[in-house]
């Protein structure tokens, strides 16, 4: 028909509605080590330095403070959170895709997602689990998005979640040897990269539910997703169940014997620092701003807000309109956009 709109009949998708889960009481900065334990015989000298540089001041761990003992899977946490998005029209029952994003599943197989489905439940769904460190959430939400967008999925839930303290606990990090001594006095980044993330990650979960229609309250409209790597420019900067040797590569757990993956403390999360100062706003801000702003045709007078330096939120401003009756969707678009370094 002349004249008619070309966007009438695109398909579209809502955040309709979000819950999280944060277990147990909130843990201010000076307990975190009692809480994580300490490594070796002395507290930990770099803890002030990066609690003080973060500006976190309280952290959520699935630990028990009192007992010690954790009282959350990741799957189970992840379970909680989506449990918030029902009611008020939406059963979990109804749940048709299911999407789960996480850098620390609670085992290698089955797959994260399939142990959320398990731990909720539900009836037959369609579900799939994402990795990738920072990126996890965000693919997970694409992948629901799209499973909306393209008609194939009445709705979709998505999540991210971590149960990072699990990992960064006093046990898992063997104390160094007198032969590794030497090399850590000569070079003390190298404990400095184990350390770093004891006092930066938490745990917790969040979920979200996609449907091809909005609900009545507040709703949010994804126009696009980009998801993009600059793995072929820059070494790995994240890892875990790996060793990074000299040439910067990555020598995987599978290649050590299992004496040799608790000497070397192998499963702890790493992340080279020095890599991560040289290159986190090139990788992280500039060159991925700059490749959605040209992708996108925006201009900086289009952009609000950017949220550095891994995960980057653009809203298109709003223009002059009309005001929409009670329950309509916000007309403004949602980016998401994801980037960055290997891990």
């Amino acid at each position: 028909m002349s004249g008619q709109n070309p966007d009438m009949n695109r398909r579209a998708a809502y955040i309709t509605r979000s819950s999280v889960c944060l277990p147990n009481a909130p843990v201010e900065n000076d307990r975190v080590e009692a809480i994580l334990g300490q490594v070796g015989e002395r507290p930990s000298r770099a803890r002030r330095v990066v609690q003080r540089s973060n500006g976190i001041r309280r952290r959520y761990y699935v630990i028990d403070p009192v007992t010690g003992i954790p009282n959350y899977t990741n799957a189970s946490l992840t379970a909680a959170a989506i449990r918030g998005l029902a009611g008020n029209g939406f059963a979990l029952d109804d749940l048709a895709c299911l999407a789960c994003g996480t850098s620390n599943p609670d085992q290698l197989m089955p797959n994260h997602a399939v142990m959320v489905h398990g731990e909720l439940g539900v009836p037959v769904c369609e579900v799939v689990a994402t990795a990738g460190v920072c990126v996890s959430g965000a693919t997970a939400l694409k992948y629901g998005w799209m499973s909306v967008m393209s008609g194939d999925a009445r709705n979709a839930v998505v999540t991210g979640s971590e149960i990072a303290s699990l990992g960064l606990r006093a046990h898992n990090y063997e104390i160094e040897r007198p032969a590794d001594v030497e090399a850590l006095e000569e070079r003390p980044e190298l404990a400095f990269e184990k350390d770093f993330l004891r006092w930066m990650l938490s745990d917790g979960a969040g979920a979200l539910l996609l449907e091809p229609a909005p609900r009545p309250g507040l709703n949010l409209r994804v126009e696009w997703i980009d998801i993009f790597s600059y793995a072929h420019e820059l070494p790995v900067c994240m890892y875990g169940g790996a060793e990074k040797q000299a040439n910067g590569t990555l020598r995987g757990w599978l290649s050590y014997s299992a004496c040799e993956r608790q000497a070397k403390s192998l499963f702890t999360l790493k992340q080279d620092v020095k890599l991560l100062n040289e290159q986190v706003i090139e990788h992280t801000l500039v060159k991925p701003a700059g490749r959605v702003m040209a992708h996108r045709g925006l201009s900086s007078g289009d952009v609000d807000w950017f949220l550095p330096p891994l995960f980057l939120g653009v809203l298109p401003r709003p223009r002059r309109r009309r005001s929409r009756p009670r329950g309509a969707a916000d007309p403004r678009g949602t980016l998401v956009h994801q980037s960055g370094t290997r891990g």
